[in-house]
């Protein structure tokens, strides 16, 4: 063993690294060379010196003092990559079962229990908003929408902006009216002039927001322009152009203002999943569930306290559906939560008047396996149907029920 070392280490450089450390090999050359053995040459070379062959010696002992690392074979890193592949699989496997009875929603502690508001999710931006945040954040959502299309956002302002549909609709007809005549009369000029002092303009449409912007999307162009017998020029709205291009345009967006709909927000559920608690049947629900403003709730708490004192007033049938009728109507929204077979809660915020299948397709919706088929039990163990076309308000679903 000594005879092949000193052979060998006067090919190969050894540098100490120091006690514990690796160490590292230097080849003479820049490039590899396989050297091969042979008896002859060794004869020819000259004795190591004494003072070599112990520091020969002594590095000879740290090599194999040290036990060389195990070299993984390619079969080595396969049964490590099954291995790998199998735990990862059987962890997915678990955590699916685990999550089969549950929701998708993720789990909060039971501490939660509660809902801060009622929240809106913007159809044309997708943010969540408050009540008091809607309309201001649809109206800004619309006017930004100028710079993209002034045609789709006129059409929605004016579908949005005003709450009398009759005024809208009456607007909408005389607007088609104008772009029927001019349709059918593109070279007369009297049908591509509207005055704006006009009283039917004054009184159908300039009231109406949003439809001077839908007719300057069309092209029409303020100008002032004499009037016969009158010292003072007048506004008017003209279209300049009417190619046949143009024309077969206008009408495609006369049928765009006529099938706009109102831009609303929509109710945002807020679902919320909740480990099982005995705190499930609190409510604490905020002002905005309520129709009744702050003080007509104070009020009423008070009427309800001194008509404790009359409860021994036998009342028939239908003095209590009626109380219970107008119960109900004090709720714009319902905080719903359906106890799940494991015990867990699943929550979620709805309409007074959002009907049965709105409520089943909440529930199917936020489960794992939703396709599966389910019952909902209501309080007083009344079974409620998905196909059945009734309000929750009307199945004893609203006001804290």
């Amino acid at each position: 063993m000594k005879k092949f070392f000193d052979d060998f280490k006067k090919d190969v450089k050894f540098k100490s690294a120091g006690p514990g450390k690796k160490l590292t090999e230097e080849a003479n050359s820049a490039k590899p060379e396989v050297v091969q053995s042979s008896s002859g040459a060794r004869h020819n070379r000259h004795a190591p010196t004494k003072g070599s062959q112990m520091a020969g010696a002594a590095a000879l002992a740290r090599i194999e003092q040290h036990p060389r690392p195990k070299v993984q074979t390619s079969q080595d890193a396969i049964r490590n990559q099954v291995k790998r592949e199998l735990e990862a699989a059987a962890l997915a496997e678990k955590e699916k079962e685990e999550a089969a009875e549950g929701p998708k929603v993720p789990v909060r502690d039971p501490a939660g229990l509660s809902v801060s508001g009622v929240y809106f999710t913007c159809p044309l931006t997708g943010a969540t908003v408050t009540k008091s945040e809607r309309e201001v954040h649809i109206k800004e959502a619309i006017l930004m929408r100028f710079e993209e299309d002034a045609v789709e956002a006129s059409v929605m302002m004016v579908h949005t902006f005003n709450k009398d549909r009759e005024k809208v609709k009456a607007a909408v007809e005389i607007i088609s009216k104008y772009i029927e005549n001019i349709c059918k009369n593109p070279a007369e000029e009297k049908y591509r002039k509207i005055k704006l002092s006009n009283k039917v303009y004054q009184e159908k449409v300039r009231s109406v927001e949003g439809t001077r912007e839908f007719l300057e999307a069309l092209s029409f162009t303020s100008i002032m322009l004499p009037v016969e017998g009158q010292e003072e020029d007048e506004e008017f709205l003209i279209l300049l152009e009417h190619s046949a291009d143009g024309l077969e345009l206008m009408k495609e967006r006369r049928d765009r203002l006529q099938r706009g709909e109102p831009v609303r927000a929509q109710l945002d559920r807020q679902p919320q999943a909740f480990r099982p608690s005995s705190h499930g049947q609190r409510f604490e629900l905020p002002v905005e569930f309520y129709n009744l403003t702050a003080d007509e709730l104070k009020k009423e708490q008070q009427q309800r306290s001194e008509l404790v004192d009359k409860s021994a007033m036998m009342r028939t049938k239908a003095m209590r559906e009626k109380e219970e009728q107008r119960e109900r109507r004090k709720y714009n929204y319902t905080l719903l939560r359906i106890r799940l077979p494991d015990g867990s809660l699943l929550q979620g915020t709805f309409y007074a008047w959002d009907r049965m299948p709105v409520l089943f397709a909440f529930v199917r919706d936020s489960l794992v396996d939703g396709w599966q088929p389910f019952e909902l039990i209501a309080p007083g163990a009344q079974k409620l149907t998905e196909t059945e076309e009734v309000a929750l308000a009307e199945c004893n679903l609203v006001g804290g029920r």
